[in-house]
């Protein structure tokens, strides 16, 4: 493990509770183990790495997101996503094929939708160009995809843009029925986008 991989753990430990880390337990199911630290502890833990360990570049944050998603602890995962987030100014579209393979182990709502609304969507909003259509393409796979996860993400990305006022509401109501388009019994966190989405437009 990375020196910065090594102090984001041993703060997140420290920050543990047992009782939490029950409860999470039961939330979660087996395959996904818990410290039991709070979603405070684990942004301040890597605001803290990256006072730290400052001068990281591109490909150690990216490098040191993988480390942190390999074990399957939800406060890892998350300290990868808030990591991810406090970097985008260094990520551009090549990296969405890592961020794609976390969001198909993520099959979980608290994982898979910041990475979505805060790491996939202004990654995508802050391109330009070639990248920005390099991708909006990789988005319009993800909405096809048999993965439901992978779908809900690509709809879940503009949330930020389109709450803000930006976006292309028109275009996102045509992907919408793309990713709508799956089996009946395939569609559940699709839906549940969607009408979480077109709630936020309606206000």
């Amino acid at each position: 493990m990375s020196e910065a991989g090594d102090f984001i753990d041993a703060a997140l430990r420290r920050e543990s509770s047992w009782q939490r880390a029950e409860e999470a337990q039961d939330r979660y199911g087996p395959d996904l183990g818990s410290y039991g630290s709070s979603v405070g502890a684990v942004r301040g833990t890597v605001r803290d790495a990256l006072r730290r360990y400052r001068n990281l570049d591109r490909d150690e944050i990216t490098a040191l997101s993988s480390e942190l998603w390999a074990v399957p602890v939800f406060e890892r995962r998350l300290a990868a996503v808030v990591l991810l987030q406090s970097s985008l100014a260094l990520l551009d579209n090549s990296d969405l094929t890592r961020i794609e393979g976390f969001l198909r182990t993520a099959r979980l709502r608290e994982l898979a939708d910041p990475l979505a609304t805060d790491v996939v969507g202004p990654l995508v909003a802050g391109l330009n160009g070639q990248n920005r259509a390099r991708a909006e393409t990789v988005l319009g796979r993800w909405l096809q995809d048999p993965d439901e996860w992978l779908r809900r993400a690509a709809l879940m990305a503009p949330l930020r843009e389109l709450r803000a006022g930006g976006g292309d509401w028109d275009r996102y109501r045509r992907q919408a029925g793309l990713a709508e388009s799956g089996t009946p019994d395939d569609a559940g966190l699709v839906r549940e986008a969607i009408a979480a989405l077109t709630s936020v437009m309606a206000k």
